[in-house]
């Protein structure tokens, strides 16, 4: 392959391009708050800040949601979830997305002044595991296209004004948050590398960059410590640029999680004085009841837990992010009315990121299938997902919204021999009492009843199984799914899925006699036919469970056989409901698609061999036997214009542009533990998986045939191949085909012979660009050379290590036909020298640590996960010359005074895999202190590694340590 040589320099540090308007709106903050009680300012601390009338100052609080559009204001528009706005690659998009959010949430304050504009979104968590029930709010595996695209959405949302904040962004959750099971009491652990390298990239781009102006906390522990008071807050985000002046906001209800759910301290006071001067600045508790949260940050100011300062620095954040928006100055925004709600501009721009944020994962060219083009035939869509749009937690109130089976309709109406017909696949049901004899049913918002002697429309109940054993049943009279409104009595009256705890589904419980209770998953309680009323009620006692006979009135199954067999080409769409099986407060079990999906699939297969397989989900599948699905697509939900943005794909009316922004992985086996944040250790994500996906980070397919032609450095101003901090390639590729194609030119690095562990793939550029038929294209992509840093953990600093890195461009991650090897020159990084204390925590490899707190708010050390067994840690790269009969390694020990005690052991490598122990030391029960470890002669490190020694350090018991030094 061909090789080049680049040179690299440090980076400029720059200066801050916010400085002047910063400045502005801190002063304007400053002399409020000047004008301020200590009351009055602490007052300021919660969510809901009071008025204060003397001064002009209205009441404010943070947090509007705005995750994919203006959520819990009632109508607005509706953009596709963060997962799909990312599947456009595409920023430019994804900031008109955000700047028509910011415009409609200043229409919605035009109507509403209570409507503040500190907006709660985006979430930069990387999608690090596929299972976390929260992976639709997030953009991509990758961190670095996390706040590339999140802070895109960002800018849209502050503003084109160069002096006033259209609303003010909060990346939230920082930090380590990709797991709901636990998520108030689980720690995260965080090594140093991966914590330099994969979360905190996805935060710090934005920051630097000017377009956050807050960050929310989150709601789990990082490496032993809550997220709520970690010391990262500090030494992170308030030294990065524009860091100072950022809101730092809690999550809801975390506050009073420090000292209930975590326990990590006694009381209230305490709690919130930690969090304060960890950098704390609005405590969102209590909801809009401040009373508590003000009680006891008064408590706290009166015991000297912290003192009037800290209550400064925090409230003149908060009224420096209020300056912002132009409350206190002229605001250019004035003029923004409710008109920009759902404006036609903002409903056109959603059906344009519906259409791009489609993908198509398989094409088999014999099959035919797509593009379906402008004469199908009879078009059956089939599936439940075919007929609705969903919304999810954080979604506005849709309006008009096109379903799939809607969008195809619209676009074939009016063509000769096309014919667009719907079937939902989902069985028809009615379920008697096996005591009363009589039906379940009711009329629109009665309670329901079993009396009827026979089922009519108003005993018929469409039952759909979701799948983890949930089903719902929707009447066939009222089109309304059967709820629990909050008095215990059931009626088929709501008419979606939804709320923070669903109230909507059932499990169905059979016995040997194939008769079925019904328990509702939102309570947990039984149904029960009443005595005397016959009325459906719930009830905690399953022995009193009422058992039904199910009678299917028309099968799902046959339904779906006869659409299909009777079309020319069959869309069979599957996926899930957002608030089921996977959401916030709720992980997935598996990426297995549901069961009865996987069996619809399968009957419109052998029905029809033109079938379509059409997902629509929040998360990727595995997706089994049924991958050789001829056609393939995946649109995450899309929002209101989810079926014009398909219909628009499908046809060939728009080509296909749409990439993964996270992997499909194609089996469970393939991920870690949830709870496994060591993405190096347990080599997951695209970044060090070795594991074959059933689809990679950047897959998708154009309709057209791309090949990738060369790949090349490019010759820079003034001769030579790159810059001081960037390699610019030119990437050649040809359209084939007959159509034109939109084909994103992605490259990866790779560095195999890398002094540490360097990952597998490294996405460090991309670029879409228009191919016509028959034509060729070139993309031009910088690659910034610091995008090949690994996290030293000897100089704990990001550092490029000179030597030889591949370039390898093509389609995705995993399809890479153009490579190009870089020689960086340059200096290796430190060794680690003897006589020097260096943190515990920075070493190379472990197995069974887990990394905890040093002190209760400061510094991490390491200790067993679990002390019944060895815990190790392996420091790679020591600077000695000679034996080690002169050596001794000193030890910090940290642990809590009620330890047992344990050993500390010292290794060092042999063939094989095998360890020699050099030296041990006991650790007395409660000791605390400096430790030395005497390590034997005769076991030099030119024996091993031609004077650059290995160590391992192996931990037995309840021990834990802070600090190491050979010498």
């Amino acid at each position: 392959m061909p090789r080049s040589t680049v040179q690299t320099s440090a980076p400029d540090s720059g200066l801050n391009p916010n400085a002047g308007r910063l400045s502005t709106a801190n002063v304007l903050a400053g002399d409020i708050l000047a004008s301020l009680s200590l009351e009055q300012k602490v007052a300021m601390l919660h969510q809901h800040a009071p008025a204060v009338p003397e001064l002009g100052l209205e009441s404010f609080h943070t947090g509007a949601e705005a995750a994919h559009g203006v959520a819990w204001l009632g109508p607005a528009t509706v953009f596709p979830q963060p997962v799909g706005m990312a599947a456009t690659w595409d920023a430019d998009l994804i900031e008109r997305l955000g700047e028509a959010t910011g415009r409609e949430l200043r229409g919605k304050k035009a109507e509403d002044s209570s409507v503040g504009l500190n907006v709660w979104a985006p979430v930069v968590n990387p999608l690090r595991h596929p299972l976390w029930g929260r992976n639709e709010e997030g953009f991509s595996e990758d961190p670095h296209l996390t706040a590339e695209l999140a802070g895109a959405y960002c800018r849209g949302l502050k503003g084109q004004d160069p002096h006033t904040w259209l609303t003010v962004p909060t990346l939230k959750h920082f930090l380590g948050y990709n797991n709901e099971f636990d998520r108030n009491v689980s720690s995260s652990n965080l090594s140093p590398r991966v914590l330099h390298e994969y979360e905190l990239p996805a935060y710090r781009s934005p920051i630097e960059a000017g377009v956050a102006g807050a960050v929310m906390l989150s709601y789990n522990l990082v490496n032993g410590r809550p997220a709520h008071v970690s010391d990262l807050v500090q030494s992170q985000l308030r030294q990065w640029r524009n860091g100072d002046a950022l809101a730092v906001v809690s999550d809801a209800g975390a506050p009073g999680s420090l000292f209930r759910a975590e326990k990590y301290f006694n009381d209230g006071p305490a709690a919130y004085a930690a969090a304060l001067q960890a950098g704390v600045d609005s405590f969102t508790d209590d909801g809009d009841n401040p009373a508590p949260s003000i009680a006891y940050l008064t408590e706290a100011l009166e015991q000297g837990l912290i003192n009037e300062s800290d209550v400064d620095r925090a409230v003149l954040r908060l009224l420096t992010l209020r300056a912002r928006t132009g409350e206190f100055t002229n605001n250019p925004y004035a003029s923004i009315g409710a008109e920009e709600i759902c404006a036609a501009a903002h409903v056109q721009l959603a059906r344009e990121a519906a259409a791009r944020s489609v993908v198509l994962l398989r094409n088999d060219a014999d099959a035919g299938l797509l593009p379906l083009g402008g004469t199908p035939g009879t078009i059956a869509v089939i599936g439940s997902l075919g007929a609705r749009v969903l919304t999810d937690w954080y979604s506005g109130t849709l309006q008009n919204a096109v379903s799939i089976a809607d969008g195809l309709g619209r676009r074939y109406s009016g063509t000769a021999g096309a014919n667009v017909v719907t079937e939902e696949g989902v069985d028809v049901v009615a379920l008697r009492s096996v005591r009363t004899g009589g039906y379940l049913g009711g009329a629109a918002g009665a309670v329901l009843t079993a009396t009827a002697a026979a089922p009519g429309m108003a005993e018929s109940f469409t039952l759909k199984d979701w799948g983890a054993g949930e089903v719902t049943l929707q009447s066939m009279l009222t089109g309304k799914f059967v709820t629990d409104p909050g008095d215990g009595y059931l009626r088929a009256e709501a008419n979606r899925v939804g709320g923070w705890v669903v109230q909507e589904t059932f499990r169905l419980d059979y016995a040997a006699d194939g008769t079925a209770a019904l328990q509702h998953v939102g309570t947990g309680k039984w149904l029960r036919i009443e005595s005397g009323t016959n009325s459906a009620a719930l009830v905690l006692d399953a022995a009193t469970a009422e058992r039904f006979v199910l009678r299917t009135l028309k099968s799902g199954h046959e339904a779906a056989r006869k659409a299909a067999a009777e079309a020319h080409t069959a869309v069979v769409v599957v996926g899930n409901d957002p608030h089921l099986g996977g959401r916030e407060t709720l992980d997935r079990s598996t990426l297995e698609l549901p069961l009865a999906e996987q069996e619809l699939v399968r009957v419109v297969r052998e029905a029809n061999p033109r079938t379509i397989l059409l997902i629509v989900s929040s998360y990727p599948y595995a997706l089994g036997t049924l991958a050789d699905t001829p056609a393939i697509v995946w649109t995450s939900h899309g929002g209101q214009e989810l079926g014009s943005g398909v219909a628009d794909v499908l046809s060939g009316d728009i080509e296909p542009s749409g990439r993964l922004a996270q992997t499909w992985f194609a089996r469970d086996a393939d991920l870690p533990d949830i709870l496994d944040y060591d993405i190096i250790t347990s080599r997951s994500t695209y970044v060090y998986s070795r594991a074959e996906p059933l689809f990679p980070l950047g897959h998708g397919l154009t309709y057209s045939d791309v090949k990738y032609q060369s790949i090349a450095l490019r010759e820079m101003p003034g001769g030579g191949t790159t810059g001081a901090d960037v390699a610019e390639l030119t990437v050649e590729v040809r359209n084939e085909g007959t159509r034109p194609a939109f084909e994103l030119v992605q490259v990866y690095a790779s560095a195999p012979g890398h002094r540490f562990e360097f990952p597998r793939r490294l996405l460090v550029g991309h670029q879409r660009v228009a191919i016509p038929a028959g034509g060729t294209a070139t993309a031009t992509i910088a690659v910034p050379l610091d995008r090949l840093a690994t996290y030293s953990v000897v100089e704990e600093r990001m550092l490029v290590e000179p030597g030889i890195y591949q370039l390898l461009a093509g389609a995705s991650a995993e399809n890479l036909p153009l490579a190009l090897a870089l020689d960086v020159p340059g200096t290796s990084g430190a060794w680690r020298p003897t006589g020097q204390w260096f943190r515990a925590v920075n070493f190379d490899t472990c197995s069974n640590l887990a990394l905890v707190p040093e002190t209760r708010l400061h510094g991490t050390a390491i200790a067993p996960a679990d002390a019944a067994r060895p815990a190790w840690a392996i420091y790679r790269g020591w600077s000695v010359s000679g034996g080690t009969e002169d050596f001794e390694l000193r030890v910090v020990v940290c642990s809590p005074s009620d330890n047992a005690g344990g050993k500390i052991s010292v290794q060092v490598p042999r063939t094989a895999d095998t360890w020699k122990t050099v030296g041990s030391a006991s650790v007395p029960k409660g000791f605390s202190g400096e430790l030395r470890v005497r390590l034997e002669g005769g076991t030099g490190a030119t024996e091993y590694l031609g004077g650059v020694e290995t160590l391992r350090l192996t931990l037995q018991g309840a021990v834990t340590v802070s600090t190491v030094q050979l010498r």
